[in-house]
């Protein structure tokens, strides 16, 4: 019955259903897509940001890294996590993990929920553009496979710094863009009310971003969103990566480092032909 039935849902509806407490969150799939997952924290700099949860992992019993921006399922929860904004120490965290990573030739999975990075003042005293940027570029020659998925909001840098991967694969229901629909708004129409309209302008469904070939794949949701049936969806992640990981493992470091520096360098050229 769920197969025949079509609804039409707009670009603004995703994004209230990519926002919506409700939706399963980073450590949500976790639990349900892999076993044996011990978090490891802090970043031997600072600290331990709980916005970024990460640590190792096995997925059908191949020993795996998983890093994910941690939302919370309720308000309390949303405060211990800063709402899915990590500060510079979670990006370095996630940084720490992806480098052991690589030492011991584990598999990246990452999981991307955020409005974006926090932009505070503890950020810019911890320098978290700075660590974004360092993220971009020690993944772009990370050399293990890498696996990014929007499974909530994908916003700006605070997103991109876990997504420079050899695939990145977008929930249905999910959205990615440079940054929100209000600041779009507030920018070009100076009146951040009108986030509605602003958020068919930029195309940042899913739909949108696999026709511009932005990223690899998109993962089907259940009737509702993945917040309607957590079992169903998480089973949908895991059929897409045990596909991934057993092609991706199979090539050499080599082949996955070119491949990966050419998937970006036509990003960036299809953005440049746009602007």
């Amino acid at each position: 019955m769920e197969n025949n039935i079509k609804i039409k849902l707009t670009a603004w509806d995703k994004v209230n259903i990519a926002r919506a407490i409700s939706r399963p969150t980073a450590l949500d799939y976790i639990e349900k897509v892999f076993d044996n997952f011990i978090e490891l924290k802090g970043d031997r700099n600072y600290g331990d940001d709980t916005a970024i949860v990460g640590g190792i992992g096995e997925f059908k019993g191949i020993p795996v890294t998983i890093i994910g921006i941690q939302k919370g399922n309720n308000t309390k929860e949303n405060i211990a996590r800063n709402f899915g904004m990590p500060k510079a120490e979670g990006y370095r965290k996630a940084l720490r993990l992806m480098k052991q990573a690589e030492k011991f030739k584990r598999p990246v999975i990452t999981f991307i929920d955020t409005p974006g990075a926090f932009c505070g003042i503890e950020g810019e005293e911890r320098g978290v553009g700075e660590a974004i940027a360092k993220n971009l570029m020690e993944m772009s020659s990370l050399k293990c496979p890498i696996i990014s998925i929007v499974i909530g909001e994908g916003g700006s840098g605070g997103a991109l710094a876990l997504a420079v991967a050899d695939e990145v694969w977008m929930l249905e229901h999910s959205i990615y863009s440079i940054l929100s629909p209000e600041g779009f708004a507030s920018i070009l129409y100076k009146d951040a009310t009108r986030a509605k309209e602003a958020a068919e302008k930029m195309k940042i469904t899913s739909k949108d971003l696999l026709n511009f070939e932005i990223i690899d794949r998109v993962i089907k949701e259940p009737l509702g969103g993945a917040q309607a049936d957590l079992e169903k969806a998480s089973k949908a992640i895991s059929k897409n990566l045990q596909e991934a990981l057993v092609r991706l493992k199979g090539e050499t470091i080599e082949s996955l480092l070119t491949k990966r520096y050419y998937k970006f360098r036509k990003i960036g050229k299809f953005i440049e032909d746009k602007i």
